[in-house]
């Protein structure tokens, strides 16, 4: 990704940046096609959360700092030490030879006593030898040749050796890639039909990751490598697709490194807020990172979607493809949010035309499970403080309704039994009666009905909130007769899915708030309750404004162990229950300021992010009244002179705490295309406020 010249920084402290590192895109043949060998064996050293590791490399703490130095102050003091380093070369060595003579000659050593002309000469060499090395070593660090020699000697010695012809170096590349071997795994255990037929075939990165992991699976016993041969034998880079049959994402613009799940997202600034490590190096973000979940806030345009969402969205869409992740993306119908062709399952309420529909309880086990997330998911945050009172009378029905018919109420249904409808609630009684179960639910029934009518009745409220979705435009999608469209159901997080829900947020609000609420609360149950979390699930909402609530934001720290997490975007803190918010940054283990972001926001970002040690230097000018009777006559003729007191200077060093971003600094002084980025990995590491160039 080709970085910006400009390097901001907020302290207004002015700094010249070192020479940032190359970061290699991704590898390509002179033809222009994927290199796979010069690919999947790039160096990927070990680096902190948040670094993308294909072709880093770290910074040496020393060049770095000498790096800052600008040209002609370098290049003056490193003349200036050559030339006093030269007059002490040469009386230096003068002064060794005479004492080395005077030493000799006092001690009666023969050789330096009278030494001969071969044995002077070797002397002298030594002599020379020593002295220059002292030199070198003494006035070559304080001169910082070093550093003069790889900025400006280095690169001219390198235009003017013998240059290799063009053709030839690519040729010494292609010939170098082709001695690492991608699939020499595959070798070595047996698999050489296998390794033959895909080096004879075009291999992309997302083929080469799928095949690898079914690799990896088939070496857990050795009783799969024929199949494992066979298959790869049969179908060559085709093998083990998913189950779309899709090997590429179409349209895919950032770079990726699927080997480590890493998607590059910009690139860390040159400042000196941001850690040594990450300065001018590519920003990424991968399962490790995402698995704590994020929370990124900024106001409408900042492009929290287009350089965060999207890309995210992207990189799991892609490592599914790989066998490694599933996806669900939730976002408004216009979101930017990447194409259909992207997804296996797009969800769209309110739009005829949708395949697929929603099930509205998650296909659970339990029916009070799935009726209590109902239930949190229909309320509005005003009446939460009702929402024990509801997941009861919702439970109240769907339970007797569920051991009645072996399925769950649609809309209708549901909303004639919590309004009270006689006819309703007599077949409900009759179908438990033909059923058997008639004994079990009836005291439910029984308390459902003396509820009917009451002011206070929970029921009632529900199913005025169930009238916003019985809407001709939503017309079987939430059918559980099996009427209307295939409900696809949260219960199918452990398969590589990629599933995008399209919320109508311009023609049903309301009633996208609720589905909103709807589909997190069920993918935070459903990601825990995985028995296979082989796959990482990932969520990513566009606006989380409404999606959140008490269950959902305590479900988010269970994620971190069942690898799991999600990316949740808010326009401002104030669109939250103020008794949410706190709890909100507490859950997450990653979190994201964009410019723009109000004051108060700020303040919970600066709070988290806490404070650190820096140096503060401190001047003091007081007035000079040192010395007798002539210097005071001289400052009282200069200032006579001149206006000016004459003033002593002392400097004060000390170590203070400040924030590491205070609130107006978040809110004010954020360039434009950045964002401040603080990471945790689910192994615990954490990496401290970054500010990240996002305009890749």
């Amino acid at each position: 990704m080709a970085q910006d010249g400009s390097h901001h920084q907020v302290d207004h402290t002015t700094t010249r940046p070192p020479t940032p590192l190359p970061h290699p895109r991704p590898a390509t043949a002179p033809g222009g096609a994927f290199d796979l060998a010069a690919w999947a064996t790039a160096p990927r050293p070990e680096a902190e959360p948040g670094v993308y590791r294909l072709g880093y490399r770290r910074i040496d703490p020393e060049r770095a700092e000498a790096a800052r130095v600008p040209t002609w102050p370098l290049l003056l003091r490193a003349a200036l030490n050559a030339v006093v380093g030269w007059f002490a070369y040469l009386y230096g060595t003068q002064l060794f030879m005479y004492v080395l003579v005077w030493f000799g000659g006092q001690a009666g050593i023969g050789p330096l006593a009278s030494p001969s002309e071969a044995e002077a000469m070797f002397t002298l060499l030594v002599a020379n030898v020593l002295v220059l090395g002292v030199v070198i070593k003494v006035f070559g660090r304080m001169g910082r040749w070093p550093e003069v020699w790889r900025r400006y000697a280095a690169p001219l010695l390198s235009r003017t050796v013998t240059q290799v012809e063009p053709a030839e170096e690519d040729g010494a590349v292609v010939e170098a890639a082709r001695g690492r071997d991608p699939w020499d795994g595959l070798r070595q255990g047996g698999a050489f039909e296998a390794a033959a037929r895909l080096e004879a075939e075009a291999v992309g990165d997302v083929d080469y990751v799928r095949i690898q992991r079914a690799w990896e699976s088939a070496q857990a016993d050795p009783a799969f490598v024929p199949a494992f041969t066979e298959q790869v034998a049969a179908r060559g880079a085709a093998a083990f697709a998913h189950p779309s049959e899709a090997r590429e994402l179409p349209g895919r613009v950032r770079r990726h490194d699927l080997l480590l799940g890493q998607v590059c997202l910009g690139v860390a600034q040159d400042v000196p807020k941001n850690p040594l490590n990450h300065r001018a190096a590519d920003f990424a973000l991968d399962p490790a990172v995402l698995g704590t979940s994020l929370l990124a806030v900024g106001p409408a345009g900042t492009g929290k979607t287009a350089r965060l969402a999207r890309p995210v969205a992207e990189a799991l869409c892609l490592q599914a493809l790989a066998g490694t992740a599933c996806a669900v993306v939730v976002g408004a119908a216009d979101a930017d949010l990447g194409p259909d062709s992207w997804y296996d399952v797009v969800i769209a309420p309110g739009d005829q035309a949708s395949v697929y529909g929603l099930d509205l309880y998650g296909a659970a086990q339990d029916p009070d499970e799935a009726a209590a997330r109902l239930a949190d998911a229909l309320l509005p945050d005003e009446l939460t403080a009702r929402a024990e009172n509801a997941r009861t009378a919702l439970q109240q029905v769907v339970g007797p309704f569920h051991a009645a018919y072996r399925r769950y109420p649609g809309v209708r249904e549901l909303r004639a039994l919590l309004g009270g409808e006689p006819d309703a609630l007599a077949a409900l009684v009759k179908a438990l009666g033909t059923a058997g179960r008639l004994a079990a639910y009836e005291r439910d029934l029984e308390y459902r009905e003396r509820q009917r009518g009451r002011a206070d009745d929970p029921g009632a409220l529900l199913a005025d909130r169930l009238g916003l979705l019985e809407r001709p435009a939503f017309e079987g999608a939430f059918a559980t007769d099996g009427t209307g469209r295939p409900p696809f159901a949260m219960r199918v997080l452990d398969h590589p899915l990629r599933v995008r829900v399209k919320l109508p947020e311009r023609s049903h609000p309301e009633a996208a708030r609720m589905l909103s609420r709807l589909v997190v609360g069920q993918f935070v149950q459903a990601a825990g309750a995985r028995e296979d979390r082989s796959l990482f699930a990932g969520l990513v909402v566009d606006d989380a404004s409404a999606a959140l609530d008490s269950g959902t934001v305590r479900g988010l720290q269970r994620m971190r162990g069942a690898n799991a997490g999600a990316v949740l975007l808010l326009r401002t803190l104030v669109d939250l229950p103020e008794a949410l918010r706190a709890p909100l940054f507490g859950a997450v283990g990653c979190r994201v300021a964009f410019p723009g972001i109000a004051p108060w926001d700020g303040r919970l970002f600066s709070e988290a992010w806490g404070t650190h040690l820096v140096q503060e230097t401190a001047v003091t000018h007081t007035p000079d009244t040192s010395g007798g009777v002539v210097r005071r006559a001289g400052r009282l003729g200069r200032k006579a002179l001149s206006g000016t007191t004459a003033q002593t200077e002392s400097v004060t060093t000390r170590d203070v705490e400040r924030l590491r971003w205070s609130p107006s600094d978040l809110a004010h002084a954020l360039p434009a295309g950045h964002a401040v980025v603080s990471l945790t990995a689910v192994s615990g590491e954490q990496v401290p406020p970054l500010l990240v160039d996002l305009r890749g």
